[in-house]
């Protein structure tokens, strides 16, 4: 439903000067005496198959005697000296593993981290999709072009979802496959350029990211005639196809959108055949497809009442026997059509855009825990989760307390958050920018998708989920087992057959428990430091260890513990928004 039923306010996101210059890595963000974009540790593509050389650069030797390690889930997998502001590194041949590579040094007898980056490597991104967006296509220099990509990039973001790159949503090629057009207006009426969704598209795929082109299921403009669009292939209002369902847009937008049966078989061809022309110019990895979610009542040419929901699972198999090779994606807008059509489809991977029916940090979790039990556990989670919505009409900043908590709450669970592109993601209609991000904000989002991949075989690769009683030892601290509660640490405990790994949310200074933040007035939780606690077990414990996107570079610390029956006893060095705590049996 990223269609939008936004009209006048936001025109004023397409006047921003530049959105496409957002990224300003003059000033972004200084971490570890060194800025992410331009002087951090950086790795030459956003993820890399088994086997592949990982090259990594930084503007400079940093002073000291420091030492390369690179690990996996905690455990050190190989450590060389740093001698050179670049080196490269093989990645393991098994596949599907995320893993940290740190910079430390030694100093008056204790480890400091300086800096670290995540390598995710994995021959197959929707094993671990973290999807990423482009919104404007005007007439860019290649050297934009490549700065977009590149911060990206730095997130690790793997797939890239172009919204309104097209023309008419029933013709989303302009021009001929043997003569497309230089350029050409979108909906809006803003004007895309070939050069540009190519340029993007080359950019990406140098990076190792995948490129989704956008469009509906079952769009068409008021030209569509011309097209070929038949009337027999439209949903209808009434049984006697006399009002045709619609999206209604006002100007400045071309058209409205008049939506077509996507169970019809004529209307599946029709849009096939249209894909296979954009896939003969572009070299889109696949489709993301979009719908409105739920309709009401609506009828096929003949009267018969459609059910939606259940007339996408047919459309997504003739997107996929149309064109085999590529990828498949679908928008389940407040979850509708997910169970019935969509998880069990041919779609690569689980998207759902979230409304208001899902509210609080405990119906977020649950989202994603639904679709994992709709797919049978195959299938990984990309929410479309707009912070500060309320917001987002007006200039301003991403509220940084809320966004860490969402996230926290997202990651911890198992799923993805699209909320990075040329700018920040606040809103339904991809090219608003109102919402930008502060120096701070790009920092602590670089850690934490750092600590995405890196932990991704504990986070997105298997286990269940329990609850678990934690405890603290002077009783100082309210832990409380999820769902979330205002005024506690919540606590979620997922178990592997040999670990068993806690996530802790730190909610004590929340002033709503409903995640989206709308008004950005969430606050910083005030962080806990030393915090004894205990917690239930029912094996023999044989190491511990801790990892915090918010803490020593996401770096994993190994914690003293001591067990006495059924209980450990250990301390928590410190806890801020989120602390991911693995016991291994």
């Amino acid at each position: 439903m990223n269609r939008i039923p936004i009209f006048i306010a936001c025109l004023a996101s397409l006047v921003v000067a530049g959105c496409e210059d957002y990224y300003d890595t003059a000033n972004d963000p200084v971490v570890y005496g060194e800025t992410y974009f331009e002087a951090g540790l950086k790795t030459d593509k956003a993820c890399y198959k088994p086997g592949e050389t990982v090259r990594f650069t930084l503007a400079g030797k940093p002073s000291g005697n420091l030492k390369i390690r690179y690990s996996h889930l905690g455990k050190t997998v190989y450590e060389e000296p740093l001698t050179s502001d670049c080196w490269s590194w093989t990645a393991p041949a098994d596949d599907y593993k995320g893993y940290l590579v740190d910079l430390y040094e030694i100093t008056g007898g204790e480890e400091k981290v300086r800096q670290s980056i995540a390598v995710d490597v994995s021959s197959d991104w929707t094993k671990f999709p973290r999807y990423g967006f482009l919104s404007s296509y005007g007439n860019l220099s290649q050297n934009r072009i490549e700065k977009n990509i590149d911060v990206l990039s730095r997130y690790h973001i793997n797939g890239i979802q172009f919204y309104d790159w097209m023309h008419d949503h029933q013709r989303p090629l302009a021009g001929t496959p043997e003569n497309p057009l230089p350029s050409w207006p979108d909906l809006m009426e803003r004007t895309n350029y070939l050069s540009t969704v190519q340029g993007y598209i080359d950019a990406a795929h140098a990076k190792g990211m995948k490129t989704m082109f956008y469009n509906l299921a079952f769009g068409a403009l008021d030209n569509a005639a011309a097209d070929g669009v038949q009337e027999e292939w439209y949903l209808f209002k009434d049984r006697n196809h006399s009002e045709k369902d619609a999206h209604l847009l006002d100007a400045p937008f071309r058209s409205s959108i008049y939506l077509t049966n996507p169970g019809n078989p004529e209307w599946q061809s029709y849009l096939a055949a249209r894909n296979n022309e954009v896939y003969g110019v572009f070299g889109f990895d696949g489709f993301h497809i979009d719908q409105l979610g739920d309709r009401g009542t609506v009828y096929d040419y003949n009267g018969n009442a459609v059910k939606l929901d259940e007339a996408y699972r047919p459309f997504i198999a003739a997107m996929k026997q149309a064109a085999p090779g590529k990828r498949l994606v679908m928008n389940a807008v407040s979850q509708y059509g997910q169970q019935k059509s969509i998880a069990p489809s041919e779609t690569d991977f689980l998207y759902t855009e979230v409304w208001n029916e899902c509210k609080t940090f405990a119906q977020l979790a649950r989202v994603i825990t639904d679709n994992d039990a709709y797919s049978g556990h195959t299938k990984p989670t990309v929410l479309t989760a707009y912070m500060n919505y309320a917001r987002s009409n007006n200039s301003g900043y991403v509220n940084l307390p809320g966004l860490l908590l969402a996230n926290a709450t997202i990651f911890a669970f198992g799923g993805a958050h699209l909320e990075l592109g040329e700018h920040y993601l606040a809103n339904e209609y991809f090219p608003n920018s109102n919402l930008q991000m502060k120096s701070e904000t790009k920092s602590a989002l670089t850690c934490y998708y750092d600590f995405l991949v890196a932990y991704q075989n504990v986070l997105r690769d298997g286990g269940a989920f329990s609850t678990v009683e934690v405890t603290s030892a002077d009783g100082k601290v309210s832990f409380a087992p999820w769902p979330a509660a205002e005024g506690s640490v919540a606590v979620t405990a997922k178990l592997f057959p040999d670990k068993e790994v806690l996530h802790f949310i730190n909610f004590t200074e929340a002033v709503s428990m409903e995640w989206r933040d709308t008004n950005g007035t969430q606050k910083a939780p005030v962080p806990v430091t030393g915090c004894e606690i205990h917690i239930p077990v029912n094996q023999t414990v044989s190491n511990m260890w801790m990892a915090s996107p918010d803490r020593n570079g996401g770096v994993a610390e190994p914690l003293e513990f001591v067990q006495s029956g059924n209980r450990v006893t250990v301390t928590m060095p410190s806890l801020a928004y989120w602390n991911m705590l693995v016991l291994e049996y």
